[in-house]
């Protein structure tokens, strides 16, 4: 075997590791490939290569399945990971070594001053390996291509089925893509899913958090925004018009930290809302004002469907610019002018409306077009852009603050009530500290943000559609799907190795985790639901 020991283990990580996959670049557009030449080495796959199969991402990215079919029960495991990881300009002058993990880690000590004083710990401890990729995530595509070895090898009476995916970092376009791919597989090779399992590591929960954590679910994330459309005026005149700035004001500070978005679940909350990018859309500088702008807004969600969220954000609008027209109109009547008019707050299906009566669909189709044909745009700038062209087609509107999603939405999953999942876990804690007095503590939700959140989608849930009436760019350069994510259904759990600091210099991988006791749980738990009615 050629991915069982630590050793090799270890030379396997450095190796995909060394296989440049940062979010759009070409490293990660090669990457599925060199994984396919990598798995058919196996005899498994060299006598069964239709077994692994590509499905296109977008922009020539592919997420890959490789199934092991046990050929004896259809109960079948999936295992879940991406291989793409975030850039690297914060490595500086060691950039050239970010994906050759053991020649940073020695580079490291020659810096080991400058680092922060649990890196320096951690680095002079030589318990940790460190790289870009390390813990984010590529161990944990490489525990699951140790467990299908092992299967194939040992003939083991279960299925399994891995997927990889690229671009998890920016939109999850690679597992947005896998789900069909998954139900695909399923059905070409009559399938059972019964478990869904990702190897994320471990991520602390507060700094120089040291516990290692088993996942029974992962954090959902929405973007709700916003575009305050006022009226232009020259800068000598500023009571003639209305800045997009001043109405942002208002709801910016009403938006961040608001506890209205809160949610506890399980001891367990998620953490206030924030603004996370707001834009100036007038395109140069003059004495006019900027009648336009535009805002970002990240809220977690455990609970909350999309529509929740969008009736909480618009009322939270209809509230703050009440406010602002108050505040607004007694500056007026101070200044002895009369005000411009009163604010309007819109949901974006509203306004598309809105444009479809007064321009018709074909123009309405042409705006959409012309703004997401521009390639420098990204999916966030492209709702903006359209609501802000719709808005500048029917001024009659202004002032109005228009609320709408922009990309991406990763719904909450949990499966903290499944037995199957407390049973594993309750496993899981046992035997880490029989066999290595590892004290495995479980959390609700993952708070790293995952893929699992395109499976397992509750199928009884509707709310998603007030996400696809409200989402801009739906349907043309974005979009997630729903009912494929609702016919997914099994429970999900995250066991994955212990690390440090992802998308950071000091990202680092714990050896000990990574090469010993986590392969052993995961092989461990994989084994006890091996189907007992087999021979």
């Amino acid at each position: 075997m050629k991915w069982n020991t630590p050793e090799q283990l270890q030379d396997l990580l450095c190796e995909v590791v060394g296989w440049h996959s940062r979010t759009g670049t070409q490293g990660e557009v090669d990457f599925p490939h060199k994984l396919h030449d990598k798995l058919v080495e196996q005899d498994y796959f060299k006598n069964n290569p239709e077994n692994i199969q590509l499905h296109d991402a977008g922009d020539e990215r592919n997420a890959l399945t490789a199934l092991y079919n046990s050929g004896v029960t259809n109960k079948t495991i999936v295992l879940i990971s991406h291989f793409d990881t975030v850039h690297t300009e914060e490595f500086g002058t060691l950039g050239d070594l970010a994906f050759q993990p053991k020649a940073l880690t020695a580079a490291m000590k020659d810096i080991i001053t400058q680092l922060p004083e649990d890196a320096q710990e951690d680095l002079s401890s030589d318990e940790f390996l460190f790289g870009r990729g390390t813990m984010d995530m590529k161990m944990g595509l490489v525990l699951h291509l140790h467990l299908l070895e092992l299967a194939a090898h040992e003939k083991w009476p279960i299925n399994l089925v891995l997927l990889t995916v690229p671009d998890e970092e920016v939109n999850s376009a690679g597992m947005r893509a896998a789900v069909d791919g998954l139900i695909n597989v399923r059905e070409t090779h009559n399938l059972s899913y019964e478990l869904f399992l990702n190897s994320e590591p471990s991520f602390s929960q507060t700094p120089r958090d040291d516990n290692y954590y088993i996942y029974s679910g992962t954090i959902g994330k929405i973007m709700p925004s916003a575009l305050f459309y006022g009226r232009e005026t020259h800068a000598g005149e500023p009571l003639n018009g209305m800045t997009g700035h001043y109405m942002a004001s208002y709801f910016t500070r009403a938006m961040e930290f608001n506890p209205a978005f809160s949610e506890e679940v399980y001891g367990e909350k998620t953490p206030l809302p924030i603004c996370l990018k707001s834009y100036d859309l007038k395109q140069d500088y003059s004495t006019q004002t900027s009648n336009h702008s535009a805002a970002l807004y990240n809220v977690f969600l455990m609970e909350k469907s999309a529509e929740d969220v969008m009736n909480t954000f618009k009322s939270i609008a209809e509230d703050t610019m009440k406010t602002c027209q108050s505040d607004y109109e007694a500056i007026c009547t101070r200044e002895g002018v009369d005000p411009i008019g009163e604010i309007k707050v819109l949901e974006y299906g509203e306004l598309e409306t809105y444009a479809i009566e007064k321009l018709g669909e074909d123009a309405v189709t042409t705006i959409k077009n012309d703004v997401m044909n521009n390639p420098e745009l990204d999916e966030r700038e492209m709702s903006i852009q359209i609501c802000d062209q719709f808005m500048l087609n029917c001024q009659e509107l202004a002032p109005a603050t228009v609320v709408f999603f922009a990309p991406p939405y990763y719904p909450a999953i949990n499966s903290s009530e499944n037995s199957l999942v407390q049973e594993k876990i309750q496993f899981t804690q046992d035997l880490l500290k029989k066999e290595f007095d590892v004290d495995a503590k479980q959390v609700h939700y993952f708070n790293g943000i995952s893929d699992l959140s395109y499976v397992n989608y509750d199928q009884h849930d509707d709310g998603w559609k007030a996400y696809m009436h409200n989402t801009p760019v739906w349907g043309d350069v974005y979009s997630i799907p729903f009912e494929g994510m609702q016919q997914l259904q099994a429970p999900v759990i995250n066991i994955g190795p212990f690390g440090k600091d992802a998308h950071k210099l000091t990202e680092r991988l714990h050896k000990n985790s990574a090469f010993v006791y986590t392969p052993y749980a995961l092989r461990q738990v994989i084994e006890s639901m091996f189907d007992k009615t087999v021979k």
